[in-house]
């Protein structure tokens, strides 16, 4: 009787219907409502992604341009004006200070895998390392692999090379990590300056401003900033370092002040900080070097005139002795010369 009740239990039955499309209907909603909210994670990943290349985009085109306006060149689109391998070759040249192969003449994508190509060997044999870049992916014009070489240029020439020459580092991470120590210990003891990365740390304006009264306190006046004023305090620094240290403004304050600031667009710029500060410390130093030899070499001269001047009165001096002892009559035989010895003494007394 219970086995066939059981039975009767586990067949379907039509007056449970409800039940089992109500338990089917939340399921269904619960799917429905994870795959919405998985959908838009995702969606917001790549408009943050998009965001993060945008401003990358920008921040590179502009470091680009004011290495190229050396040459008095110039590119509008990264992705479309690298292509070609010749703007590349030029901003190699002008950072490196080397002389790179010509580039090949022609406008066919075999001449301009050739020339992107010339650049990729260059930095290969500046023992660059190039992670899945190849000549083929620049002239096609992938934006995440253009950036991407980009920045290891940026990283090589605009970072690496300064921090190198000043604390000996050569590994990427602590170039970074040195980077940001330099930041912390010039900004120590300002007001509402707490840097720990170079993303939500500068978002409000305070370390950039911070930076450039340290160097330069007659450019800005810390005390007036306020805190909460992120796009004032951000258009006053770029100003400043624009109109006053000719340091291009590489970084527009809409795009820092956001939620999560790009971290390379930033460090690019804090680099270009860094490199202005440390040459005008370098040439402050051979200043004062300077200064020291010429001192040195004043010095040097006012004791050769004073020692021509002693040496000019003592000869005059020789020439009037000679003169008057030349004109005394002295006697010529040792009885004369007694009694003038005698008159001296006689004289001294």
């Amino acid at each position: 009787m219970e086995v066939q009740a059981l039975h009767q239990n586990l067949q379907f039955n039509p007056g449970n219907l409800p039940a089992h499309q109500a338990y089917i209907s939340d399921d269904d909603d619960f799917e429905s409502g994870n795959s919405t909210a998985k959908l838009y994670e995702r969606s917001r990943i790549k408009a943050l992604a998009d965001e993060r290349e945008y401003v990358q985009k920008k921040t590179f085109t502009k470091w680009i341009n004011c290495h190229l306006d050396v040459l008095k060149f110039s590119i509008e689109d990264m992705y479309l004006d690298l292509r070609d391998g010749r703007m590349l070759l030029k901003l190699l040249e002008v950072l490196s200070g080397e002389r790179l192969p010509k580039p090949t003449k022609g406008k066919m994508r075999i001449h301009c895998l050739e020339n992107v190509d010339k650049a990729l060997s260059f930095l290969s044999d500046q023992h660059v390392h190039l992670e899945n870049v190849g000549a083929h992916d620049i002239v096609d014009g992938n934006s995440r692999l253009t950036l991407g070489l980009i920045w290891t240029i940026i990283l090589r020439f605009q970072i690496q090379d300064i921090i190198m020459e000043d604390y000996q580092t050569t590994e990427v991470r602590n170039v970074k990590d040195t980077l940001l120590l330099w930041c912390q210990m010039k900004t120590a003891g300002y007001n509402n300056v707490n840097i720990r990365n170079f993303s939500t740390s500068w978002r409000d304006g305070l370390a950039f401003n911070a930076l450039i009264h340290k160097h330069r306190p007659d450019l800005v006046d810390y005390s007036k900033l306020v805190k909460a004023k992120h796009v004032d305090n951000l258009n006053a620094a770029f100003d400043v370092a624009d109109n006053k240290l000719k340091i291009s403004k590489l970084l527009d304050p809409k795009d820092i002040d956001v939620e999560q600031p790009d971290e390379k667009s930033v460090m690019t710029y804090v680099a270009t900080l860094y490199a202005y500060f440390n040459s005008q410390k370098a040439q402050s130093v051979q200043a004062k070097r300077v200064d020291k030899v010429m001192r040195q070499a004043i010095d040097i001269r006012d004791h050769v005139r004073n020692y021509e001047d002693m040496t000019t009165d003592l000869l005059r001096w020789i020439e009037q002795t000679i003169v008057l002892l030349s004109e005394r009559e002295y006697a010529n035989s040792l009885s004369g010369v007694m009694k003038q010895l005698a008159e001296f003494n006689s004289y001294r007394q």
